[in-house]
């Protein structure tokens, strides 16, 4: 099996775009029915959540663009309403690992959307190519991923099963940096967990890769409208812990008492992630648990 060409995750700020994929669609849905190949270790046993007692759905929605936006939805059983969870993918975009969380956090009681922020372009799932998955997501800028988000709420605002009233989020890589900034702009928000999510730029970065991924988490300490809790690997090539403890202190001169970042001494990158070498078992669960309490705190509480 392929895999990433870095452990830390790609850098998806300064590529070219060229088009090359696996030939692999989307199979009974709107969405690629497999484990992101570009990561899966060919030893993986994902964890499998089934279905027992909840509704699934792919379903589509009009982002502020007019691009109908399409997510994967799924919620327990009955009228509810449940609180609404946003599940904020890694670069692969919503592929099995993805549509799993969702259903772990359905089984626990919530309404967990998860949009599809980069097929605007090209669906990364089934693609091998990293070069070309990195051109995905670098095409997903700030604004649109935003814009993608506030449509998210607006459609779950109009389902009678869903309590927007109460809404988390949670994302992964890539994910976890759209955590922090979406809960420094949306209100709505009452609490997210960010799972290794960059929080500055790399110490070598240049000024357009700066640029580019403005607004950084590390900046937005202040501007945090709910707590969020960071989840993140010592081992994390990509993420340094010179950055982590910068957002430490960023959230401390903030005052940001509620929002933490816990850091895991021998986990790397994609510690959650059950599909790739990368994955700990006992660390996952740990940071599932604290989501999982956090959530209940501020979601159900």
């Amino acid at each position: 099996m392929p895999t990433l060409v870095r452990p830390e995750g790609p850098e998806a700020d300064d590529l070219i775009f060229s088009r090359r994929t696996l030939g692999v669609g989307a199979v009974g849905g709107l969405f690629f029915a497999g484990y992101a190949p570009a990561a899966l270790a060919a030893q993986a046993a994902p964890v499998v959540t089934d279905s027992t007692g909840l509704v699934s759905a792919d379903v589509t929605y009009a982002a502020p663009d007019g691009f109908q936006l399409p997510a994967y939805v799924a919620r327990p059983e009955g009228d509810g309403p449940y609180p609404v969870v946003i599940v904020v993918s890694e670069i692969f975009g919503v592929h099995e690992y993805i549509r799993d969380v969702c259903r772990r956090l359905a089984k626990a009681g919530y309404a967990a959307i998860a949009p599809a922020f980069f097929v605007r372009v090209e669906d990364p799932a089934p693609l091998s190519d990293m070069t070309r998955i990195q051109q995905i997501v670098a095409a997903a800028g700030y604004e649109q991923v935003m814009g993608d988000l506030s449509a998210t709420l607006e459609w779950a605002s109009l389902q009678a099963w869903a309590n927007t009233d109460k809404v988390g989020i949670t994302g992964f890589c890539w994910g976890g940096k759209v955590v922090w900034q979406a809960a420094a702009r949306f209100a709505a928000i009452d609490a997210g967990v960010a799972w290794y999510g960059r929080l500055a730029p790399a110490a070598n970065a240049t000024p357009e890769q700066v640029a580019s991924g403005q607004p950084w988490p590390v900046d937005l300490a202040a501007d945090l409208k709910a707590p969020v809790l960071g989840l993140y690997g010592e081992q994390d090539r990509g993420i340094p812990l010179a950055s982590v403890e910068a957002m430490r202190a960023a959230l401390q001169r903030a005052g940001q008492s509620e929002s933490r970042i816990d850091v895991y001494d021998d986990a790397p990158h994609g510690f959650h992630a059950d599909y790739r070498d990368s994955y700990r078992a006992a660390d996952a669960a740990d940071g599932w648990a604290k989501l999982l309490a956090l959530f209940g705190t501020k979601l159900k509480g």
